[in-house]
């Protein structure tokens, strides 16, 4: 076969070695059992493939060429696996300088020279830390597992020579509607009539347009599922890559004479993650795993490390350098005397309180609480936090970027990340008359009139053509039945319970009755005739049945179809009506083509900017009567045109054109895409927050243009900048110059024209960009979603979030800062790959606003603090050896060092995590609050620098009182200054809170009194039992706390008082 398989590859254009593929057969179907099948994978690298993808055959009919090994068919959102878990946890830890830096620290208390204290006092700590975060990433890592386990888990059958045999890839439940495809194939036959089926791609490349698909001709011919594997054939498919739109291939029959050999293209192929709508489809496998188009467009999962805890380890890097310097100060006013290089490093780990080793594991029990607290908030029921290291992001978003797609069900409600799968007829315009949702009635009574005021067929005809004036009645009908005829729509008939399907179709029940289009926008049309009495009943590829008010059926004969493209922007049909004999074109499309092909009028342009500034999605509908004649001689021409050799595609354009002059124009129609709840006012909200919104979709250019319009993404104030279709450098140039041009105008950019230009000038147009209010772009591919993300990070800085439901956004979600996925019916890729898990849009504004917000305020507020705590005890320390000729011998011994950053004050300090500076209600009130975090100042340089001086401060008060006051002992300057220490945190913690909770009293009642049992059960190691207990202790330790803490006290009043923050105007 050599020969054979080398003429294959001349036909697509392929060269190089084939490999031999098994044959796979899946079987997707609504209704009946969904049959998929593939080959498990051995584990090991030779197995899996790891190499370059190639061409390949896959063969039916050859039992002897079986020796295709595939790649596992599963979906991993794991970041680690068994091996990598713990070597992983422990990289991404010690890669923070603060925790790599006290590791080093214990380490060294091995050495004898070097050693202060007992070892538990540095292992017991950084031991604690370690296994929190340990704990916590296996409790992710479990739950991801588990999710995968559930996806993966589905039942599959496989077709053999001994019938179908039922399985699974492991233990899972049994689905039979709507079921996924699970692997990339090539359509080989179905059960419809019509010989096709629709595929929903939503989750695949974010289109919610339909796509038709075609099977395998020689296939499809066979009389059943089982003779595939009677032929002798096989499919020779391109290298796997990553373009979902395109598909180049052969299928050769090579025992049938001749030959067939039949090319390939993208309408025969099924990829995973799509939807059959209905029937019975089968197909042969061609990639599985890593190498199917869905995962290929899929970036791996990543570790992602929040701003915020970069902004701290860099706080830290700062403390190590006055770290430093501090202990090199300490050895110069020795002189450096003796050995020197051992006291550096003495002194290196005296002071080595001033980097809080408890500043880690505080921000990571922070972050459990902030999404315990997601989890649980009432006002946004079923959010999921699936990663909980990066809660403090969403307090810093500048730019969102969400996808319009997806399906998301509640109570049997369909919605998508912006808007519902839900298109309504919201107006039918006649040039004089308009019709809006108030007034169908009005249509409806036009067409029963029509249908019942004469006899029905050639007399209704007849009559309305020999008048001289049309009346509104007949404008109506013939409005109506130009959008009943003219679209893709095919009706199908499902058994519901009490009509089975055969019956159905006969009789045309209506409650049995679906529609499948490939464009939502067809199906709202053909349910808008339907409800004012002409109903699509019937449809296969050759004709077209409706049925009129009165029960009768208009039977039309299909001659031609012209399909939608992107390119021409309308569709055409030619039908023949079966009691007339009349040959009709009816044709729709957008404004702007379909003005130059009707005849001269005065209202279509105003009237097309009318609707399409009120959102709607508007369609020129229009008609011109053919006589035999003249389809005859088009005819003629068309068929001519199809069997060129050269050129094909622009000489079947120029003879449908020469039908495409002087048409009537019968009206306008206006769809909305029905938004979600609240959209508008969380977009709203989002904006006034200082949060630029993106929109990355899938769809055509109209549609995403009108979302934004109906969502409000662009205001009514707004221009908009349509940036046209450009190939090339030189065109890219010239729009760029238009589109600058431009002031305070959204962009909207189709995916191919955004290739281009950032391919030749990416500087210039995100530059551009990014000064837009709002940008949409259309027809992008999931890899272009991560790419724009990935450069908005980079050439602005600012924090990105991704909104996204559909598999078809993971990239795009793992990639952005802080990735939402929002769950829905159609799949939960999206959501099992964020970071939060949504169930709807307007739940955004409150994780945001409200959960956002806190986190990061309070982790400012946590981080500063424990570093205030820890500088204080240093400061202590510098002063006490300073005194004591530059000793390096530690000022607090054993537990007491170790108790103060945990039992003494871990717990009102832990107690910050609760405060909030004002309600919930007025951060979502006052959205502009969230503007002042976009600027970073809870935790900058400036606070940094307030915290390090007001630790200094208390430190030497609280160390220099307590050697002026102490009487004869040195455990007396103990007992003073670490009381007064400790009473000085507790104060401080007090000064710090904003809105008091219950569970703050606790904490700080709790750890006073367990100081003072500690002075009860401590005092023969470290004090004097008789010395606390006199009223000289008590007054001495009371004038060193008021002496540190109330003049910071005065200064934060007189501050608020004379320079109020914004969220104080609000509270007062």
């Amino acid at each position: 076969h050599s020969a054979k398989r080398a003429e294959c590859r001349r036909l697509v254009g392929q060269k190089g070695k084939t490999r031999l593929g098994n044959r796979q057969k899946l079987n997707a179907s609504t209704g009946v059992d969904n049959i998929y099948s593939f080959h498990r994978c051995c584990e090991c690298l030779r197995c899996c493939g790891r190499r370059d993808p190639r061409p390949r055959t896959v063969w039916l009919g050859h039992p002897e060429k079986r020796d295709q090994r595939y790649p596992r068919n599963v979906i991993n959102n794991q970041k680690y696996n068994f091996f990598t878990f713990l070597p992983g946890v422990l990289f991404n830890q010690f890669k923070y300088f603060f925790n790599l830096y006290f590791l080093l620290l214990a380490c060294s208390q091995f050495v004898v020279e070097m050693r202060l204290g007992a070892l538990y006092t540095y292992w017991v700590p950084l031991g604690f830390v370690l296994a929190v975060t340990v704990i916590r990433e296996a409790a992710e890592e479990i739950r991801c597992y588990m999710r995968d386990k559930e996806v993966n888990s589905q039942i599959y059958s496989k077709l053999t020579a001994r019938g179908r045999l039922r399985g699974s890839s492991t233990a899972g439940a049994r689905r039979s509607v709507n079921q996924r495809v699970p692997a990339d194939m090539i359509f080989l036959r179905t059960s419809e009539k019509n010989g096709s089926c629709f595929l929903r791609t939503d989750q695949l490349d974010g289109e919610t347009d339909w796509k038709l698909r075609l099977p395998v001709t020689c296939t499809q011919r066979l009389p059943t599922a089982s003779d595939l594997l009677q032929i002798r054939s096989y499919v020779y498919a391109e290298e796997p890559n990553i373009d979902i739109h395109n598909f180049v291939g052969t299928f050769t029959r090579e025992d049938s004479d001749p030959s067939v050999n039949e090319s390939l293209s993208i309408e025969n192929t099924l990829w995973a993650s799509t939807v059959i709508a209905s029937g019975t489809v089968v197909g042969v496998v061609l990639y599985t795993g890593r190498e199917l188009r869905s995962v290929m467009n899929t970036s791996n999962p990543r570790s992602k490390i929040g701003l915020f805890d970069l902004e701290v380890n860099c706080l830290t890097k700062i403390l190590f350098g006055a770290l430093v310097v501090v202990s090199l100060v300490m050895v110069a006013l020795q002189h450096f005397a003796g050995r020197w290089y051992l006291q550096i490093i003495r002194f290196l780990l005296l002071f080595s309180n001033i980097i809080p080793i408890s500043l880690r594991v505080n921000l990571d029990m922070g972050k459990i609480v902030y999404s315990w607290v997601i989890r649980r908030d009432s006002k946004i029921p079923g959010t999921v936090v699936r990663s909980s290291t990066i809660p403090e992001q969403l307090g810093r978003i500048s730019y969102l970027l969400t996808d319009k797609t997806g399906i998301y069900v509640e109570n049997t409600v369909w919605s998508r990340t912006l808007t519902q799968n839900e298109m309504v007829f919201k107006r039918l315009h006649l040039g004089t008359v308009a019709y809006g949702l108030d007034s169908m009635d009005e249509v409806q009574s036009h067409i029963f009139s029509i249908y019942t005021s004469v006899t029905e067929g050639p007399l209704l005809r007849l009559t309305l053509a020999t008048k001289v004036r049309k009346t509104m009645s007949s404008r109506v009908h013939e409005a109506v039945k130009a959008i009943a005829l003219c679209h893709n729509v095919t009706p199908v008939y499902e058994s519901n319970g009490v009509t089975d399907q055969a019956e159905a179709e006969r009789h045309y029940e209506d409650s049995c009755r679906v529609y499948q289009a490939s464009s939502p926008d067809e199906v709202a049309l053909v349910q808008w005739t339907e409800s004012v009495g002409l109903t699509l009943v019937g449809r296969d590829q050759s004709s077209m049945q409706l049925r009129t008010p009165g029960g009768h059926i208009l039977n039309f004969t299909i001659l031609q179809i012209f399909p939608f493209t992107y390119e021409s922007k309308r569709m055409g049909i030619i039908v023949r009506d079966e009691s007339t004999g009349e040959i009709t074109f009816y044709m729709k499309g957008a404004d702007v083509v379909m003005a130059g092909i009707v005849q001269y009028n005065d209202w279509l342009e105003e009237e097309c900017g009318n609707m399409a500034r009120e959102g709607l999605r508007v369609l020129v509908v229009a008609k011109k009567s053919l006589t035999e004649e003249q389809y005859q001689d088009f005819e003629a021409r068309y068929v001519q045109a199809k069997l060129s050799v050269h050129d094909r595609s622009l000489k079947v354009a120029t003879v449908i054109e020469s039908l495409e002059m002087e048409m009537e124009l019968l009206c306008l129609t206006g769809v909305e895409d029905q938004l979600q709840a609240d959209v508008r006012p969380t977009l709203e909200t989002l904006r006034n927050a200082g949060i630029k919104v993106w929109m990355l979709t899938g769809d055509k250019l109209e549609t995403a243009t009108c979302t934004a319009k109906n969502a409000h993404l662009v205001t009514r104030t707004q221009d908009i900048h349509i940036f046209r279709l450009v190939t090339n450098r030189g065109e890219a140039h010239l729009e760029l110059n238009a589109f600058r041009r431009k002031h305070d105008c959204a962009l909207v950019i189709s995916g191919d024209s955004l290739e281009v230009c950032l391919k030749y000038y990416e500087y210039e147009f995100m530059e551009l960009a990014c000064q837009c209010p709002a940008v949409v772009c259309c027809r992008c591919a999931p890899t272009q979603k991560a790419q724009i993300v990935r450069l908005l990070q980079e050439r602005t800085g600012k924090l990105t979030c991704a909104v996204g439901d559909g598999g078809n956004d993971v990239s795009m979600i793992q990639e952005a800062d802080c990735g939402v996925g929002v769950e829905g019916k159609e799949g939960k890729q999206a959501s099992l790959a964020a970071d939060f898990s949504i169930t709807q849009f307007k739940h955004l504004g409150r994780l945001l606003m409200v959960h956002g917000r806190n986190s990061y305020k309070r982790s400012a507020a946590l981080s500063q603090f424990v570093i205030h705590r820890s500088l204080c005890i240093s400061t202590m320390q510098a002063v006490f050896s300073s005194v004591f000729y530059f000793a390096s011998v530690p000022l607090y011994q054993g537990f007491l060092i170790i108790g103060y950053s945990t039992i003494y004050t871990m717990f009102p300090v832990f107690s910050l995590v609760l405060d909030k500076d004002v309600k919930s209600e007025v951060a979502m009130l006052y959205p502009e609050l969230y503007k002042d975090l976009l600027k970073g100042r809870p935790l900058s340089y400036k606070t940094f620098l307030i915290w390090v001086l007001i630790s200094i401060y208390q430190g030497s008060i609280i160390m220099y009182g307590a050697l002026l006051l102490f009487e004869s002992e040195f455990v007396h300057i103990v007992a003073i200054s670490f009381t007064s220490l400790i009473l000085t945190e507790l104060l401080m913690v007090a000064l710090t809170i904003q809105t008091w909770h219950w569970l703050m009293i606790v904490a700080e009642l709790l750890s006073l009194s367990c100081y003072i049992a500690s002075l009860v059960f401590l005092h023969e190691v470290f004090y004097d039992v008789y010395f606390i207990a006199t009223l000289s202790f008590l007054w001495k330790v009371t004038v060193i706390t008021l002496v540190s803490c109330l003049p910071l006290y005065v200064l934060k009043y007189l501050r608020r008082r004379f320079s109020p923050p914004s969220y104080s105007k609000l509270t007062s």
